[in-house]
């Protein structure tokens, strides 16, 4: 049987939100997207991790979710995200992103308040309450402090709205102990792990790497669906290397920020607490790039 999200199955790219001298640089989101849409990138994701929502004021995140529905024009899906560790803050933002007409919200677990079990799903319980969206779980104890237990992801997937798990714990048991209770569309959280969650089930990725390279991602989830397994093996092994350097560099949205300015299309500006890489992981990244055929040269 089909799972519940398969409209976000597939790739998803986790959109960077560019800045130009400490202000959200709107001309450069649109271009964005412009360029994802003619990439043929099926579903847009702002303002999550990759987003660096953290350091965004509440305005400014409304304005790049507002920005980018107005960009897509219904020619990409957008699942924004709308998470928070206050469950008031997460319910008004996931409010705001329904009225301006996403196609879905992603929901990061509360971080730093670190709720037990029981919080987490009357948190999640109490969003989809409120709103008549589709609705995408996004587990990542890395960042959050806690895991989302595969206990508490299926009592939450007898809630209607809620479609989807985007899952980054890293754990192919966990990936297949969800399949096993659930019926939400998995998604893979970590790039590297796209090819080994979907041969136990998942139908996907929220990708950093698709900033870059779409229509590879968009190729190895194709090939794996064909049952094109070599080539699916082959598009992995390729895409590996670059997985691990955009997210081993520095952390996540630095490298991809970095990677986006050498490539001539951004400006690799950060807000604090984030900084730039040194030289020593420039020359590195520079190096991986040019080694995918994405940079002609290296120092």
């Amino acid at each position: 049987m089909p799972t519940k999200g398969q409209l976000f199955a597939g790739c998803t790219v986790a959109l960077v939100t560019p800045f130009r001298d400490g202000a959200l640089d709107e001309v450069a989101l649109r271009r964005s997207v412009e360029w994802h849409v003619a990439q043929g990138t099926p579903i847009v994701c702002p303002v999550g991790t990759t987003g660096e929502s953290p350091t965004l004021s509440h305005d400014e995140h409304e304005r790049v979710i507002a920005v980018v529905v107005e960009a897509a024009a219904g020619r990409a899906k957008v699942m924004a995200g709308t998470g928070s560790n206050s469950t008031a803050e997460a319910i008004r933002l996931t409010r705001f992103a329904a009225r301006s007409g996403v196609d879905g919200a992603l929901l990061v677990a509360p971080y730093y308040n670190r709720p037990n079990q029981e919080g987490m799903y009357r948190h999640f319980a109490a969003i989809a309450e409120c709103v008549d969206l589709p609705l995408v779980l996004y587990n990542i104890p890395a960042r959050t402090g806690r895991n989302v237990e595969p206990e508490t992801v299926e009592r939450l997937a007898a809630i209607g709205p809620i479609v989807a798990v985007k899952e980054a714990a890293g754990s192919l048991d966990q990936v297949s102990e969800l399949i096993v209770r659930t019926n939400l569309t998995i998604l893979s959280g970590d790039d590297s792990l796209t090819l080994p969650m979907m041969a136990v089930g998942a139908e996907g990725v929220v990708s950093v790497i698709a900033n870059l390279v779409p229509r590879d991602v968009i190729a190895l989830i194709e090939a794996f669906r064909r049952s094109k397994i070599d080539e699916a093996r082959e598009r992995h092994a390729r895409l590996f290397p670059l997985c691990r350097d955009l997210l081993g560099l520095g952390p996540n949205p630095i490298p991809i920020k970095t990677a986006l300015a050498l490539l001539g299309r951004g400006n690799g500006e950060l807000r604090l607490p984030l900084c730039p890489l040194d030289d020593h992981a420039t020359t590195l990244l520079r190096k991986s790039l040019a080694r995918y055929g994405l940079l002609t040269e290296h120092p």
